[in-house]
């Protein structure tokens, strides 16, 4: 915690000016709140934006400046001087309420990083806005809640909740989420963790992929919603991340352990097991995983499935964008008509079941709507019937096999169907939704979207980008043997 110290005054200035300025902001908000009767005379004069230019000014020029604010850093020999206004400055922060109570300069002492934005942090206390970039975001937030000034504090959390998808040099999104780890901001670590794993494949990919910490790695690890094209690609990804980080040992076989080697084929696990170093070093921590995944790709999943557990997370896929497990689907004009589509997937993740094949048929309508906003006849005027907005429907996505087979037994699918939007100039993950085999479609399928207008946030190019996923997920008939 920075520390606070102060001197007394030589002489106590008073409200002067700023007291002045305050009433006017007052009697504006007054003015333009006031009720008129329905007087058809009544106007609201507004000269709202000239009051905040003025207070600018008064910041700027130190006009009837009653306190003074020394803002000392480690980085540098002098303090930076602020002339300001104990009235405004108290009136948003109850910590310069307290340090300002029985004196006029105080020293604060900040660290670099915030220290370089205190005039942005100040400037917000006169005017009530501020600008900032996605590096300034975490030390803003800092000064906010040190000064506990609750309504910035807001402002830059929902800044970083909105702004996970921009694309920054070194990323932005792990160091986010550690820090809202540390002071505590639930939903932005829960916006941070889901982004992370609907676009993992970009960040294992970029520089921030090895800040990421032991345990927003194990977090990840634990998730059957991660976004990616393989188990391998993730597996290449701890590997890669352990080199770098080289952990205590059991660290890394707890890390080594989350992988879910059945979900990889047996000549990339023989490979591996040849050429992965950390495997090598680590072999005995997960030998009997890997003997297990063996197991499992040699032995009929009905078979595999009356000795061993299947129910559990190590044989569930996770979201893979291979085409054995899906099929990307771009909807162009999706606004227009129905259309359908089929693609193929593997019957199962078992190398068993590697030449078995499922062909599902989609059917996608922009504007389906549910039995109760269907037109029907009404009974007070005969042959007329309820009349329909184009706008009451909804877009409605169906999947459904185009086959049955015996194989099917003991297999029950899983769909995912994420919708990718384009947002700083990237083509993200924004929304995943799934639904089991007893259900051909997501109830609540793009419920908020307006696909009917060309800017909607949903469409790239006026066209709605789809990727399909199909998860084969295998459960036991018979209870295992102990």
């Amino acid at each position: 915690m920075a520390r606070l110290t102060g001197t007394r005054p030589g002489a106590s200035r008073r409200w002067g000016c700023a007291a002045a300025f305050l009433l006017l902001l007052l009697t504006v908000q007054a003015a333009q709140k006031a009720d008129f009767s329905g007087d058809a005379t009544a106007a609201t004069i507004n000269h709202s934006l000239t009051l905040l230019q003025r207070l600018q000014e008064l910041l700027q020029n130190g006009n009837g400046s009653d306190s003074v604010l020394r803002v000392r850093s480690a980085a540098s020999d002098e303090a930076k001087v602020f002339h300001t206004h104990q009235l405004l400055l108290s009136l948003q922060s109850e910590v310069f309420e307290s340090l300002l109570r029985n004196q006029s300069v105080v020293t604060l002492h900040e660290p670099p990083e915030t220290a370089a934005l205190f005039e942005k942090f100040i400037r917000y206390l006169y005017c009530g806005g501020v600008s900032i970039l996605l590096h300034q975001a975490i030390p803003m937030h800092q000064l906010a809640s040190k000064y506990r000034v609750w309504g910035l504090q807001r402002g830059v959390a929902e800044y970083m909740r909105t702004h996970l998808a921009s694309e920054s040099s070194q990323g932005h999104v792990v160091g986010w989420y550690h820090y809202a780890v540390r002071v505590g901001d639930a939903a932005l670590q829960e916006s941070c963790l889901q982004f992370l794993a609907w676009n993992l494949s970009a960040v294992l990919g970029s520089a921030e992929w090895g800040s990421v910490s032991v345990e927003l790695l194990l977090l990840l690890l634990e998730r059957s919603d991660l976004v990616l094209h393989s188990e391998l690609e993730l597996y290449t990804a701890v590997e890669g991340w352990l080199s770098r980080r080289q952990p205590e040992a059991p660290v890394a076989e707890r890390v080594l352990r989350a992988i879910r080697y059945p979900m990889i084929a047996p000549s990339q696990l023989f490979r591996l097991q040849a050429q992965s170093a950390v495997l090598a070093r680590h072999r005995g921590a997960v030998q009997d995983l890997l003997f297990q995944a063996f197991q499992f790709h040699a032995a009929s999943p009905l078979h595999f499935a009356k000795y061993f557990d299947v129910n559990c997370s190590m044989f569930l896929p996770r979201n893979y964008l291979a085409p054995s497990w899906g099929s990307p689907w771009v909807i162009t004009n999706p606004a227009r008509d129905d259309r359908s589509t089929s693609f193929q997937t593997q019957l199962g993740p078992s190398s068993h079941d590697a030449g078995k094949r499922v062909t599902w048929n989609v059917l996608f309508s922009p504007r389906w709507l549910p039995v109760s906003l269907r037109p029907v006849y009404s009974d007070s005027v005969a042959g007329a019937i309820q009349p329909v907005r184009i706008e009451d429907g909804r877009p409605r996505l169906v999947i459904t096999p185009a086959m049955s087979s015996p194989d099917f037994a003991g297999v029950s699918f899983q769909k995912t169907v994420l919708v990718g939007v384009r947002q700083q100039g990237r083509v993200l993950v924004k929304h995943a939704y799934s639904f089991h085999q007893s259900s051909d479609e997501a109830a609540d399928f793009l419920a908020h979207a307006d696909l009917q207008k060309r800017t909607s946030e949903y469409l790239i190019d006026n066209s709605l980008h789809l990727h399909i996923i199909i998860k084969p997920v295998y459960h036991s008939l018979i209870k295992v043997k102990k």
